[in-house]
C-alpha cells in the first residue's frame, strides 16, 4: 500500500476549513463572473465519440490547442489539461467532454468573447483533424460502451465506486454535458442568500435550458436527461441542499455538509490513492481507515470539496450547476441570467421576495419533476413558465441597472432575449429537437449533429 505522507502543517481543526471558505469574500468591486462550458468532440466521418489516442482523438485536439498560447498539464505522459496566465483551463471530463472554465472576467461582454474564441480555436483545429464538438447536455446516440474512458487516476477511483451508490453514475460521468457560472458574493450572509435563491431558482435554470431528450439515438421521455442522471448518481453527494434555507447556515454549516460527504481520493506522490466511501473527519483525526496517524493537508480539503455535486455549490464562489449543455448563445445566456439575478441588489431582493416562501417540499417537487417537464412542471395553481418569466424580467432588470457596455451595446441584457423567448413561449430547447427529430428529420437522429454543432 502507498502510504499517505502527513504534510508540513496537518489539517486537525475543523476552524481553519471555515476560515478558509470565509476567504471567499470579497468587495462588490473585486466581483467576478467564471463560466465552465462541456461539448462533446466526435468523428465526422460517422458521429462516433472521439477516444484519446485515437485519429481523430482527444490528445491531437489538446496538443493543437497549444500553438493558441496553451501550456500543458499533464498526468504521466498523458496531456489531460490546459491552462493560461489568465486563470482559464481546458480540461476533460471523464467521457472526453471538452470543457472550457473560464478566467475570472468583469462582464457577460467579457465572458461571450472568451467563449467564442474559445469555440474558433477548436473549430480551427477540429476541422483540421476530421473532428467536430456538440453542444447538448445528453450524449445523443451512443452507449456506454462506446465512449472510452479518459487516462485520468481520478476517473477511475470515481468510476469504480459510482455503481455502489447508484446506476445512472457512469452516464453521468460518460454521457452528459453542461453550462455553468460561477459568481462571487461580499460577505457570509450575502453568500446565505445568493445560495437560497441559487437552490430554489435552478429548477427554472434547468428549464429553461433543458437540451438532453435523446438517448442512444430515441427520445428518452424527458426534456433533461443530464438532470435526470443527478437523482440516482450518489444520494451522498447531490440534491437540492434544504438545509441552506435553515436560520443556522453559514459558512460552518456547508463545511460540515462536506465533511460528511465521503471521501473518492487522496493525492499524493503524482498518484490518485483510493479511499472510496471514507470519512474527511477521520482523516483529520488520524484515524482514516489504512492510514491510522496521518493527516490531510488544505490541498486535500480542496481536492474534497470538488467531490460533492449538488445542484449549487460553494468553495470560494458559488457554483450554478443546474443548466444543459447548448449552443453559443446559451453560454452567453447563462453567466447573463445568474448575473442578472445575483449582482444587482436590487434584483437579487426582488428574487428572494420571489422565492422566500417556498417550500422546501415545494422545491423539491420542482427538482423532480422539471427533468420531463421543464417549463410546464405544475406550481402553485400554475406552471413553472409564470416563474421563468418572472426570473428571466428580474434578471433583465438587473442587467439593465448594471449598465455595463461592451461593443456597440448599452448594457448586458442582449444575452439574455435567446431566454425570454424560451420563457415567452414556454417550449424548452429540447421540445424543438424533438419536433425537429418527428418532422423535419424524419427520426433520423443524425442530423442533431448538424442542428447542434459548433
Amino acid at each position: 500500500m502507498v502510504a499517505i505522507t502527513s504534510p508540513v502543517e496537518p489539517l486537525t481543526d475543523k476552524r481553519t476549513l471555515t476560515d478558509y471558505l470565509s476567504q471567499g469574500v470579497k468587495a462588490r468591486d473585486a466581483w467576478r463572473i467564471g463560466t465552465e462550458h462541456e461539448k462533446f468532440a466526435y468523428r465526422l466521418s460517422d458521429f462516433t465519440p472521439l477516444a484519446y489516442d485515437t485519429k481523430p482523438g482527444i490528445r491531437q485536439i489538446l496538443e493543437g490547442l497549444k500553438r493558441f498560447g496553451w501550456d500543458s498539464i499533464l498526468e504521466g505522459s498523458n496531456i489531460i489539461a490546459l491552462k493560461k496566465v489568465d486563470g482559464s483551463s481546458v480540461t476533460l471530463e471523464p467521457g472526453g467532454q471538452f470543457e472550457l472554465s473560464g478566467a475570472p472576467v468583469k462582464t457577460i461582454h467579457n465572458t461571450c468573447d472568451e467563449v467564442h474564441s474559445h469555440l474558433a480555436e477548436v473549430k480551427e483545429i477540429c476541422q483540421e483533424i476530421g473532428a467536430g464538438m456538440i453542444g447538448i447536455g445528453f450524449i445523443p446516440q451512443w452507449q456506454r460502451d462506446d465512449i472510452q474512458w479518459m487516462p485520468k487516476g481520478r476517473y477511475k477511483i470515481m468510476r469504480e465506486y459510482m455503481p455502489k451508490k447508484g446506476t445512472l453514475g457512469h452516464d453521468m460521468m460518460l454521457r452528459t454535458s453542461t453550462v455553468q457560472v460561477n459568481l462571487d458574493f461580499d460577505s457570509e450572509w450575502d453568500m446565505v442568500q445568493k445560495m437560497r435563491i441559487a437552490v430554489a431558482l435552478q429548477p427554472v435554470a434547468t428549464a429553461l435550458f433543458a437540451n438532453s431528450p435523446f438517448t442512444e439515438g430515441k427520445p428518452n421521455g424527458f426534456l433533461s436527461y443530464r438532470s435526470h442522471t443527478w437523482t440516482d448518481t450518489d444520494p451522498d453527494r447531490s440534491g437540492m441542499l434544504p438545509f441552506v434555507f435553515d436560520n443556522d447556515f453559514g459558512f460552518e454549516r456547508w463545511v460540515d455538509y462536506v465533511l460528511d460527504v465521503p471521501m473518492y481520493f487522496a493525492y499524493r506522490g503524482g498518484n490518485y490513492l483510493d479511499v472510496s466511501g471514507r470519512s474527511f473527519r477521520d482523516f483529520m483525526g488520524g484515524k482514516l481507515e489504512g492510514f491510522e496517524g496521518q493527516y490531510p493537508s488544505l490541498r486535500d480539503w480542496e481536492d474534497h470539496m470538488t467531490t460533492p455535486f449538488p445542484e449549487v455549490r460553494l468553495k470560494h464562489f458559488i457554483e450554478m450547476r443546474g443548466a444543459d449543455g447548448g449552443p453559443w448563445s446559451r453560454l452567453c445566456a447563462l453567466p447573463a441570467l445568474w448575473v442578472g439575478l445575483l449582482y444587482d441588489s436590487v434584483a437579487q431582493d426582488a428574487a428572494w421576495e420571489l422565492i422566500k416562501d417556498w417550500t422546501v417540499d415545494e422545491m423539491q417537487s420542482l427538482r423532480d419533476n422539471v427533468p420531463r417537464m421543464a417549463l410546464k412542471t405544475p406550481f402553485r395553481g400554475g406552471i413553472l413558465q409564470d416563474i421563468a418569466k418572472q426570473t428571466v424580467t428580474i434578471a433583465y432588470d438587473g442587467l439593465k441597472r448594471r449598465a455595463v457596455p461592451g461593443g456597440k451595446s448599452v448594457d448586458e441584457t442582449q444575452f439574455l432575449e435567446t431566454l425570454r423567448e424560451i420563457a415567452d413561449s414556454g417550449i424548452s430547447p429540447a421540445e424543438r429537437l424533438l419536433e425537429s427529430f418527428e418532422k423535419e428529420w424524419g427520426g433520423d437522429i443524425r442530423k442533431v449533429y448538424e442542428e447542434t454543432a459548433y
